[in-house]
Parts: structure tokens; sequence; C-alpha cells
């Protein structure tokens, strides 16, 4: 599956209509960010049931803000429409398809639940 580029026109659109986003927060002149990108692209086209997406942090500063981005790359997951993951950092191929199998049996109305209480 491609890699799609979020913005703020699309955002809400993607999280909602997609069980399962990653979301890598990048900047162009991040050398983290650009040694992890083939490695998220690969990851893409090999699990299933994933939307892969990108923030470019300089072209999108107000979502950057709105996720208090303090370090690139920040890899964010939501399921459901609920942020369930979010750590700055690249990671490699392994830890990133085993990071999205266990997003994938995450029970989501205990996450619900949680929600609820805060």
């Amino acid at each position: 599956m491609a890699v799609i580029e979020l913005s703020e026109s699309n955002f809400d659109e993607t999280i909602t209509n997609n069980e399962i986003v990653i979301i890598d927060f990048w900047a162009p002149w991040c050398g983290p960010c650009l040694q992890f990108a083939p490695t998220f692209k690969e990851t893409s086209e090999k699990v299933e049931g994933v939307t892969f997406a990108k923030i470019n942090t300089e072209d999108e500063q107000t979502l950057g803000a709105h996720f208090q981005i303090r370090s690139i790359p920040t890899l964010m997951i939501f399921r459901d429409g609920i942020g369930i993951f979010s750590q700055p950092g690249a990671i490699s191929a392994k830890d990133l398809e085993d990071l999205l199998e266990k997003a994938k049996t995450i029970d989501m109305d205990e996450v619900r639940k949680e929600v609820e209480k805060q």
C-alpha cells in the first residue's frame, strides 16, 4: 500500500475512515527521518490492514503543534480514531512490524473504557 501524505485537510477523514493508521512525523532536513523513510515505506508494502501516512512537520506546523511533536521522527498510531501509541525515534523494520501486530490485537473496548474514565 502506498504511503499517504497527511495535511490538515485530510487528517480527520483519514483517521476516521481507517481502522489503524500509523503516522510518521518527519521533516526534510532531519537525517534520522530520511534514514527511516525507506523502512517505513517497505513496511507499508508488507503489512496488511494498516494505513501508513506521513506528516511533514515543516509544511504542517499546526498538526505538529497539536500533537506536541518535540522530536522527529515520531511515530503515532491511531486505532478506531483513538491515539494508542506515540514515540519519538526511528525503529527497525522488525520492531515496526511487531508494533503494528500488537496494535491489531489491542482490546479497543478496554481502551474506550479508559478514555471515558479520563
